[in-house]
């Protein structure tokens, strides 16, 4: 059975810290990523069959030494530890941050982020070579290039006409971690950032994934916190799905048994149809009715572990479908909450993918002070213009 919030905080184990949070939620992005990507685009029923059981920790990949060249995967190395382009990007926008100091915009993606992924070559662990991040991200993301620096799109927009899918969502842990506790702050953050990338529900899930973050990271927070936290800001098919899925997740306390009632529960809302390889039709349309995947189901496998990183993230990777984009969500989420990353994980994972995990965590845990000093200064001077003018006085 999973452990409850409180068991696996530990009786009177005292709150994280800011540094423990991000360090959680960007490590446990990163682990999540890397034991998902293996098994990325099979089914529940496809994972038992290959593993000859559910996947409790690293594997290799799915085809084994022939990853080279089986389809539909190669060239990439998925598995034994790699992290996929969930953390590459993640990685990248904690570099923006580094770079800027202070909130980003839309603007800051087309002037920092595309310039990152063009220029600026990085160990890839499924290339195993040095190359260029734009050569590993996938459709969705290379539009970011193509509308951005060749088509001089306006930032704000140029995330319409994009594929909408989860592309966006995927590495917007960053956005919920600067803006720590201000869960709607980090929505109206993420939106403009994720403008330059998504339109409709592939946006809107920017936004809420977040806010879960920004979320947890509140003293006290539990999954059932987060998810209120979503549903106060989230909209139309994205609200509802998330609504559902976590309504249903509530009456699981295993991850086993939850897999197809959450599949269940999310595919209403859910575009690609049951065969993940083979897209529906109408699959990532703009629409009001629908929601990615990924985010309600990161959400549901949370809130049936109870906040527990370890359960979350297994259910998240057994899951199967776009399991690396929902067990990053998912260890984003535990890691926020303060629920521990297994260290034989972290340990494989950094050293697999040739990436100090770790250090993206201390960079935007400084970046994030001084945001917040800057944001103190700002509020502070507002209050002293509003007064003036006849309004309440300072708080201070």
């Amino acid at each position: 059975m999973t452990p409850t919030a409180e068991e696996t905080r530990g009786p009177g184990r005292r709150e994280a810290c800011l540094e423990e949070r991000i360090t959680g939620a960007l490590v446990g992005a990163a682990v999540g990523d890397a034991l998902g990507g293996p098994v990325e685009g099979y089914s529940p029923d496809q994972i038992l069959q290959r593993h000859g059981g559910r996947i409790h920790g690293v594997v290799g990949p799915w085809h084994g030494d022939d990853w080279r060249t089986a389809r539909p995967l190669a060239p990439y190395h998925k598995g034994d530890g790699h992290v996929t382009d969930d953390t590459l990007m993640t990685h990248a926008l904690v570099r923006v941050y580094a770079r800027v100091r202070d909130h980003l915009d839309a603007h800051a993606i087309a002037d920092h982020l595309v310039p990152d992924l063009m220029t600026n070559a990085r160990w890839i662990p499924e290339l195993e070579a040095e190359a260029l991040p734009l050569h590993r991200v996938f459709l969705a993301e290379k539009w970011l290039v193509a509308r951005l620096h060749y088509g001089h799109a306006d930032p704000r927009e140029a995330g319409v006409g994009n594929i909408v899918n989860c592309g966006a969502a995927m590495y917007m842990a960053p956005v919920g971690l600067v803006n720590a506790a201000d869960p709607a702050a980090a929505y109206a953050e993420a939106l403009d950032v994720a403008g330059a990338h998504q339109s409709s529900y592939g946006r809107e899930a920017a936004g809420v994934l977040a806010a879960a973050v920004a979320a947890a990271c509140t003293p006290g927070a539990t999954p059932d916190s987060v998810v209120a936290a979503c549903l106060s800001l989230a909209k139309d098919g994205t609200r509802a799905a998330i609504e559902k899925v976590c309504e249903v997740a509530r009456a699981h306390t295993d991850f086993e048994s939850a897999l197809g009632p959450l599949r269940a529960a999310v595919a209403p809302y859910d575009t690609v149809g049951p065969d993940y390889r083979n897209p529906s039709l109408g699959a990532r349309r703009p629409s009001r009715l629908h929601a990615i995947e990924e985010l309600p189901v990161a959400l549901g496998m949370l809130t049936v572990a109870r906040g527990d990183f370890r359960q979350a993230v297994l259910g998240a990777v057994n899951y199967g479908r776009d399991c690396d984009s929902i067990a990053t969500m998912a260890g984003a989420l535990a890691g926020a909450l303060g629920s521990p990353v297994p260290e034989d994980w972290a340990k494989t994972v950094s050293e697999a993918s040739r990436l100090d995990l770790w250090e993206p965590a201390r960079t935007l845990t400084g970046v994030t002070r001084e945001i917040f000093d800057r944001d103190v200064r700002r509020r502070r001077a507002h209050e002293r213009a509003f007064a003036q003018m006849g309004g309440p006085g300072c708080s201070d």
